[in-house]
């Protein structure tokens, strides 16, 4: 008994007991917190003042929370950095630097102010107190990222603008401590400007060719994940290194990494669930166990700069936002979410405010230290932690909360519309890619995943039937990775044409996706063959090279849905641009608009740009169905040229991470070209180092059963 005693003493020392303690905290947070209507994440800090060192001292605030805390917060820049649209962010980049002055200007004028004529520092002593009120820290981002509005223009706004201000504050604090210090020389701005350039080229130019090498190279999920780690640290370091705070990097590194981890991939939800369930709310728990609740009694200077600190800050902070929202004329509701997301002040106030402390200028005749910050605005700061993080809670989650409200209502049609994707499954190398692009091509909210595998009924043999189960469970996971539901479908068919057929109508199936196969060989097993869904009489290109089979064609005279078919290379999120042949008069076809919407779905959720290539005609449909936020080119070609000359041109002008994709059409249909019936095989023979699709859309009249 005396060595578990020895255990229990307080403050917690026992690793095991400590760790135990937080996750109990983690876990029973939500549960108490819905009923007393307390936001998460402040209840977690609430959770760390109480059992830290000023609450019940069940726990210091040692190294391995500071360690655990500080990766929570590279973790929320990282992925404010990550989820952001980078479309509509190159777009409001203006936007968010104006509004990064504006959340910099004001508190930096209020601050000063209140400094000087308000709590009598000196001008040093001002400037610096006025860049704790400018700085800000993204603490409520997980609710906005929560509700699935992080890409809505106001959070793109505030995320930008926080950038912009903390990098200021930043530098103001290099500047106010090398001035106040003697250690500013003529070489200090020359090596200050160079060393930001620096660190900022690297990190976005370099990361993005290292992860793009890693990824077409290492498919293993914890490898994925622990090399997205080393980006967020390493850009952490080399922000550090060039005088920035860690957390500036960390935000680069995402910005740098978003257009290769689309959201809907796998490896993106495994990073938001482990940010979510340990490095976030670590981080939350660490700033609660800051909060020293006794300093509201300690001393009247300490309350008085707390409450002059709290009152100008969150002024100064909504002065700033309703700016932003009259300039660029925004709502009511995203105001409030700029504010929130830029009213919390964590990080780089306490960077700041702990350089200011320790920085000693002289000595009373007592020789008593004379800080640039004395010890009342180190405990106001304390107390303004706090109640910054309680305001900027509760204003993101109400903003944030009507946003996404007034998002689903303002979709009433789409509900009821869902895309239904089947995804046959026959070879367990390819299931990754297909599942990929059934996902990537469709919207989350009103999309279904089947995962179909089929089985000769005339054959009875236990090993078929599980190696079919396997396939199944292996494209479920796939999605699953992906936080998505993919139904699992075995069927007994006298072949797999009739099994797709029936499915395809059962299901509404609005997408097939189908794996364009790798082997010539007929399975043996009862199945269709290994590479995908290649028959056993191959329809053969001119140099011998088999192309689409018998099954494919016979699939797409029974089923007149949008079918892709792909041949994978790399991973689509390493994909750099994506080429799409498009047929004279495709823009007269049924499902003309939804094949438009599905490549650009995709390449926006990547951040790909897209290249269309058709006919002047065709071409201008296409830009007038285009989007603000689309990052397309349009290249016309003559009339005269011919079907073929416009592949094998595009074949020869494929760059290194190009996806082709190529508009097809069954057999006469209005879209249909002399010499489409070759472009199977012309893909097959002469595309063997980038991806390609192709799509057959949804076209108007009968499905006949003639060859394609």
């Amino acid at each position: 008994m005396a060595p578990l005693i020895e255990h229990i003493a307080l403050p917690l020392e026992d690793p095991i007991l400590k760790f135990l303690l937080i996750l109990v905290i983690i876990l029973a947070a939500p549960l108490l917190l819905n009923k007393l209507k307390i936001p998460y994440l402040l209840g977690l800090i609430i959770a760390g003042a109480v059992i830290g060192p000023h609450g019940f001292n069940l726990v210091l605030r040692d190294s391995s929370i500071i360690l655990s805390g500080t990766a929570g917060l590279l973790y929320i820049m990282f992925t404010s950095g990550l989820e952001l649209d980078m479309t509509d962010f190159r777009k409001n980049s203006w936007r968010s630097l104006v509004f990064g002055l504006y959340t910099f200007s004001v508190p930096l004028v209020f601050g000063i102010l209140a400094g000087r004529y308000l709590l009598g520092f000196g001008l040093y002593s001002s400037i610096l107190l006025a860049g704790l009120f400018a700085s800000q820290t993204l603490i409520a981002y997980p609710i906005v990222s929560k509700l699935g509005i992080s890409r809505d223009r106001a959070v793109t706004i505030a995320v930008g603008g926080t950038v912009i201000t903390d990098t200021l504050a930043l530098l103001l604090l290099t500047v106010i401590v090398g001035v106040a210090t003697g250690s500013i020389d003529d070489a200090f701005w020359y090596r200050l400007t160079a060393s930001v350039i620096a660190c900022i080229a690297v990190i976005m130019l370099l990361f993005p060719r290292i992860a793009r090498w890693f990824f077409k190279r290492c498919s293993d999920n914890v490898s994925q994940y622990i090399f997205v780690l080393v980006m967020v640290f390493l850009g952490a370091v080399l922000a550090r290194f060039a005088g920035l705070e860690p957390i500036i990097g960390a935000f680069l590194a995402g910005l740098a990494l978003n257009q290769l981890i689309p959201r809907t991939s796998p490896l993106m939800n495994r990073i938001e669930f482990v940010g979510n369930a340990i490095f976030i709310p670590f981080f939350l728990i660490g700033v609660g166990m800051l909060i020293d609740y006794r300093a509201f009694f300690r001393d009247w200077e300490s309350l008085k700069v707390a409450a002059a600190m709290i009152l100008l800050i969150t002024a100064a902070k909504f002065v700033a936002a309703y700016l932003t929202q009259k300039t660029f004329r925004l709502s009511k509701d995203q105001r409030t979410v700029i504010f929130g997301l830029s009213s919390a002040h964590v990080a780089a106030t306490l960077a700041a405010v702990m350089v200011g402390y320790n920085i000693i200028t002289g000595h009373t005749p007592d020789g008593e230290p004379i800080r640039l910050l004395n010890e009342s605005v180190l405990n106001g700061t304390i107390l303004m932690i706090l109640a910054t993080c309680i305001v900027s809670t509760f204003a993101t989650q109400r903003g944030a909360h009507n946003i996404a409200a007034k998002g689903d209502q303002s979709q009433p049609e789409q509900m009821g519309t869902g895309e239904h994707v089947l995804v046959p499954v026959s070879h367990a190398e390819n299931i990754d890619e297909l599942v990929g692009l059934g996902i990537a091509v469709t919207k989350q909210k009103h999309r279904s995943l089947y995962a179909l595998n089929a089985i000769d009924n005339r054959i009875d043999d236990p090993e078929v039937q599980k190696r079919s189960q396997k396939l199944l469970d292996k494209a479920v996971t796939a999605a699953a990775a992906a936080n998505i539901h993919m139904h699992s479908l075995q069927r007994y068919d006298v072949n797999i044409v009739n099994a797709i057929v029936g499915i395809v109508r059962e299901r509404n199936i609005t997408d097939l996706v189908l794996g364009m196969h790798r082997e010539a060989n007929a399975s043996t097993t009862g199945q269709p063959d290994e590479g995908g869904l290649l028959g056993t009489n191959s329809m053969l290109s001119a140099g011998g090279v088999p192309a689409l089979g018998k099954t494919i064609p016979d699939v797409l005279t029974q089923c007149n849905v949008t079918t892709f078919i792909y041949r994978a290379v790399q991973p689509l999120a390493t994909v750099q641009r994506h080429i799409v042949l498009v047929p004279r008069k495709a823009e007269l076809e049924a499902g003309f608009q939804t094949w438009m919407l599905r490549i650009r779905h995709l390449a926006h959720d990547t951040g790909a740009k897209i290249v269309f290539h058709g006919m002047e005609q065709t071409v201008e449909q296409l830009r007038r169905k285009r989007r603000r936020s689309d990052i397309a080119a349009y290249i016309t070609h003559g009339a005269n040229e011919s079907w073929e000359e416009l592949l094998a041109a595009q074949i020869d002008a494929l760059q290194p991470d190009d996806c082709l994709w190529v508009i097809m059409s069954r057999r006469d249909r209005i879209s249909y070209q002399p010499g489409m019936g070759r472009t199977a095989g012309s893909l097959e023979e002469r595309v063997r180092q980038n991806n390609y699709i192709m799509i057959y859309p949804v076209q108007a009249g009968e499905t006949e059963s003639r060859y394609i």
